[in-house]
């Protein structure tokens, strides 16, 4: 029989060892979370989490030459917390030689939540940045009587060379613009401001560590939190290797000394830009540091523009070295063929008169190398009538659209895509809702728009675009992307142009004999087998700009150029020797005619009373 007594016990002591094991529970549930999370909330108020900051990535030209590095600089930081009293304001400002006003609206900057989103009392906010060691000497002897005030070590660019400004671009502290975009950035980061190094930003800037601080309940900083462990280490940038030959750069930045204008250079076989150089220039290291404000201003308010990347941005009608690219348009649409001539009177000559005095008639290769106008006219004349003009000028219309198709397949008319070229202008190739506008659907001829084949009336390229087309014809009808980063696989997309490959063999040997018994005789190298072509743009704001597009070798092609010079008149005076230099040095490591470098160094086209003049 069961004893009522000894089973009712059993009971109780279940329950008691239940009521055992939710105290043990309980309590486990006190240690581990509610007590963890009161730790942490008093550790979150007796810790600091400072960012580090990463070095940013170096640059290097093709050839493992150091382009840009990085120094040290020092920022001065502020708790405000810890500054309430007794703050010394004005021997503060003594000791970094600021006035007092300067101090208060600095303070006023990054204590705005609206620009600044880290700001916080209790932690570190930039007060003044890219400081040198001498700028903080005072501050940092007597930092002991500041109280809240630290000294903290960062980088900033610098330069191995006073040149190629317009392609590495500059750094500068984050716009609220840019702030609102990335989170990466607080107020007082610096950012990539233009250049390559805008378009790397994300590659070049490296990721940010913490590092964690501990206070005393007073606030003040003590140390490191836990002996490190709990910090995070900044990652650096990844180097970039660029396409550009510095060597190359600055023989061009030399030779377009106290000239406006631009020279670039390109590697036929891939598209990678070995020069692009913009002038006026500035000294990149301008724009670094705590001048870089004052600096900027200046070369804003410079009438001759130095800020403007003429390579990309500006725009020039082509004038005769267009007259290439209208050969072989006019060849792939049987508008002329091989041995198609023309006569030509010299200045006579009508509706486009000759600036030259040759033999008449010409051919297609004595044309190229005469720079015969009336001939590239009646070219573009016979392909545009070659089918009449058809009902409404409709047929006419059709054949000039195939043309404009065919000139742009070479890289004219628009910006190019998939690549690292930061602000760029399209360009223009007119279209035929252009001409409807101004003239109706019937109203235009080819004699309406003859201006157009010789490279002038509405055509407008970039010096880019020139040095492109002068790669696609070397390559005889294809070319890659021009770019600058020499890791980036650009040279995967190949475009094509409408033209056929045989079509260009006539025309590079019109372009040599331009270079050994036309206007570029005076600057060519015969071991070099250069091909060039010589232009000469009408400029309806002043004197006529001097252009110049060629390759070489002839037959195994390596670099391609285009220079233009503004204002300067002839293009075989002024930009075609600039373009032969830069063949020469890049092929050969070598200059032959120190007497022509002599020559351009001392011709100033931006004060006109120094110009040289002897061709």
């Amino acid at each position: 029989m069961i004893n009522d007594e000894n089973y009712n016990r059993r009971y109780v002591i279940s329950a008691f060892v239940v009521l055992v094991v939710l105290i043990y529970i309980t309590r486990l549930f006190m240690l581990q979370i509610v007590d963890q999370a009161s730790r942490e909330r008093a550790d979150s108020n007796a810790l600091v989490r400072q960012p580090v900051y990463p070095s940013r990535g170096l640059i290097y030209d093709r050839n493992g030459e150091l382009l840009v590095f990085n120094q040290p600089i020092y920022e001065i930081t502020m708790i405000l917390r810890e500054m309430r009293h007794g703050f010394d304001t004005i021997a503060f400002c003594q000791s970094m030689h600021i006035t007092t006003t300067e101090f208060e609206e600095r303070i006023k900057a990054f204590s705005d939540k609206k620009k600044n989103r880290g700001f916080s009392r209790y932690t570190p906010q930039v007060f003044m940045s890219q400081l040198s060691k001498e700028d903080i000497a005072d501050l940092q002897e007597n930092l002991y009587r500041y109280k809240g005030v630290g000294i903290r070590k960062r980088t900033l660019r610098d330069y191995a060379y006073q040149s190629s400004s317009h392609v590495l671009g500059s750094v500068g502290e984050i716009s609220a613009a840019d702030l609102e975009k990335d989170n990466y950035y607080q107020l007082g980061d610096y950012i990539g401001r233009d250049g390559i190094e805008r378009t790397y930003e994300k590659e070049l800037r490296g990721e940010k560590g913490v590092e964690v601080l501990m206070r005393d309940a007073r606030g003040r900083i003590q140390g490191s939190y836990r002996e490190g462990e709990m910090d995070i280490p900044a990652e650096s940038g990844k180097n970039l290797t660029l396409t550009i030959d510095i060597r190359l750069q600055l023989l061009a930045e030399d030779l377009l000394q106290n000239k406006i204008g631009s020279a670039v250079a390109i590697e036929p076989k891939t598209g990678e830009i070995l020069a692009m150089v913009s002038s006026p220039n500035w000294n990149p290291a301008q724009l670094v540091g705590r001048e870089r404000s004052a600096n900027y201003n200046n070369l804003l308010n410079d009438p001759n523009k130095p800020l403007m990347n003429r390579a990309t941005q500006a725009l020039y009608p082509p004038g005769s070295t267009f007259k290439l690219l209208q050969a072989l348009t006019a060849l792939q649409e049987k508008g002329i063929t091989e041995s198609s001539i023309y006569p030509c009177n010299g200045p006579q000559s009508l509706p486009i008169k000759c600036t030259h005095h040759h033999g008449s008639p010409v051919d297609l290769e004595e044309a190229i190398e005469q720079s015969c106008n009336p001939y590239f006219w009646l070219a573009f004349q016979s392909n545009m009538q070659k089918e009449g003009y058809g009902t409404d000028n409709m047929t006419f219309r059709a054949r000039y659209e195939q043309w404009r198709e065919d000139i742009c397949s070479f890289g004219l008319g628009d910006k190019f895509e998939n690549t690292d070229l930061s602000e760029q202008s399209a360009g223009s190739i007119p279209t035929t809702a252009y001409y409807d506008k101004y003239y109706g659907k019937t109203g235009w001829k080819a004699l309406t728009i003859r201006s157009l084949s010789i490279g002038q009336g509405e055509i407008l390229v970039t010096p880019m675009q020139l040095a492109n087309e002068a790669a696609a014809i070397a390559n005889k009808g294809y070319y890659f992307t021009p770019h600058l980063n020499k890791n980036m696989p650009f040279n995967t997309a190949k475009h094509v142009t409408n033209v056929e490959a045989h079509y260009f063999d006539i025309v590079h040997r019109g372009m040599h004999r331009m270079m050994t018994a036309g206007t570029g005789r005076y600057n060519n190298i015969d071991t070099l087998m250069m091909c060039g072509k010589t232009g000469t743009a009408q400029n309806p704001h002043g004197k006529d700009h001097a252009i110049y597009i060629g390759f070489a070798p002839m037959d195994n092609p390596q670099i391609a150029v285009a220079v233009v010079v503004e204002n300067a008149g002839f293009g075989a005076t002024w930009a075609a020797p600039v373009g032969s230099l830069m063949m020469e040095l890049y092929l050969t490591d070598t200059i032959t005619r120190p007497w022509v470098v002599k020559r351009l160094e001392d011709a100033d086209f931006i004060h006109p009373a120094k110009v040289e003049v002897t061709p």
